[in-house]
């Protein structure tokens, strides 16, 4: 039987979707809030390997700042949580594709970025630094000229970066903050940039060669859900709009952060806390 172009792509489609029926997968497979709660499970997007916000402890399992808050997300939703770690560089990707329901993933809110995920209300506080070795002189982007610094990529450092250097440096993008630092420390670069927390692990791997020399900016985390998904954007704000009045939150921020609950801002320009 002769068959037609038609049926030959057919025929060839059906084949493939058989031998790959994972490998393409897209935002169809997002579940609902009510979905999500029938099944009882969250799946939520969190860095693997970003202390103290994200990263696997010696007991093998998700723990720092975002696994708490998802913890109580999963809780308040009265379901089981299942995080799925992810690189900076794949988080919003790992969103919008389904693979999670929520990112609970230091996620930097950006106007930028707002473009393309919907964030909550913020939850968390970050501050932006340069980091490099103390008897390099940088006090000023003019000392950074001819320089090259290290960056996660697509991370709110990688913006703050850029912004601040514009074309007077060499910026260099790494998968995420582990390969950003290791980059400073084997001397592949000069300098970083990195969240408040940069300087601690720095002296861990190297106690007192580095310090934070420029702040560029202080940035607010969010969660993020796929924009248009009113139920998720609710649930979410709502849960962490109880955790920050009734004191939930004071303790985690504590015991992570080391410093008090900031206060949070009611807006930031041209970045929507819910669906338009």
């Amino acid at each position: 039987m002769k068959l037609t172009t038609f049926k030959i792509a057919r025929r060839a489609l059906l084949a493939m979707a058989a031998i790959l029926p994972f490998a393409l997968p897209s935002a169809a497979s997002a579940r609902s809030v009510a979905e999500a709660k029938a099944a009882g499970t969250v799946v939520i997007g969190i860095q693997g390997d970003n202390a103290p916000w994200g990263f696997i402890n010696s007991s093998g399992e998700q723990d720092g700042f975002d696994a708490d808050i998802g913890k109580a997300f999963a809780k308040y939703l009265g379901v089981k949580v299942q995080f799925v770690p992810l690189a900076v560089a794949n988080r919003i990707p790992a969103l919008m594709t389904g693979k999670v329901d929520v990112l609970f993933a230091t996620m930097g809110m950006t106007p930028e970025r707002a473009k393309t995920i919907q964030y909550s209300i913020p939850y968390a506080g970050n501050v932006i630094s340069l980091y490099g070795p103390k008897d390099k002189v940088m006090k000023t982007f003019k000392d950074l000229a001819g320089m090259t610094i290290g960056v996660p990529k697509s991370s709110a450092q990688d913006n703050a970066v850029t912004a601040a250097v514009g074309k007077t440096a060499t910026i260099l993008r790494f998968d995420d903050d582990a390969a950003t630092i290791q980059a400073l420390l084997s001397g592949q670069v000069q300098a970083v940039g990195g969240n408040q927390f940069y300087g601690d692990r720095l002296d861990q791997a190297s106690k007192g060669k580095y310090e934070s020399k420029i702040d560029l900016v202080t940035l607010y985390n969010g969660a993020g859900t796929r924009p248009g998904e009113k139920d998720w954007n609710e649930t979410v704000n709502a849960f962490l709009k109880k955790i920050i009045s009734d004191g939930e939150l004071k303790p985690i921020y504590t015991k992570w952060m080391k410093r008090p609950v900031p206060q949070f801002p009611a807006s930031i320009p041209n970045i929507p806390f819910t669906v338009q």
